[in-house]
């Protein structure tokens, strides 16, 4: 099955999928993909523009491998802000589509605690998004320790 987590940055999507995913599923997270592409002690969330073009593409192949396999294990990929194109391929694809938010309040803090001081726009523009569509639900679970 594919399961495409979505979220605003610092919501906690990669401790939902830790807490769920097997250590044979496939876990498909831009962030991760950047690091393993990076050199040696670049940031965990502070991607260089190209750094982010490379993993971007590499993700996209990786997408497109996993989803031949869905029916042999799971595949989880964080995408924090799906277009409508993209949401409208995972419904195709049968998808479980999944938003993991703690709040606006406990997301901003963590933004400005942990990330660059840009992510304050991206997750804004999130929350900004979720209102529009007008499907916004608070996930009140438990994440990492920050």
């Amino acid at each position: 099955m594919l399961i495409v987590v979505t979220g605003p940055p610092a919501g906690g999507k990669s401790s939902w999928i830790a807490a769920r995913a097997k250590p044979t599923d496939i876990v498909i997270d831009l962030d991760r993909i950047a690091l393993a592409l990076a050199g040696p002690g670049a940031p965990q969330w502070q991607h260089d523009e190209t750094l982010l073009k490379v993993a971007h593409r590499a993700r996209f192949a990786a997408l497109d491998e996993a989803i031949t396999h869905r029916d042999k294990v799971d595949v989880y990929l964080i995408h924090t802000m799906p277009s409508p194109k993209a949401r409208a391929k995972y419904r195709r694809l049968d998808a479980q589509i999944v938003t993991v938010d703690p709040g606006r309040d406990i997301v901003m803090q963590r933004v400005a605690d942990m990330r660059d001081p840009a992510m304050t726009a991206v997750a804004t523009r999130w929350y900004n998004q979720q209102a529009k569509r007008g499907t916004h639900t608070v996930t009140r679970q438990a994440s990492r320790a920050w």
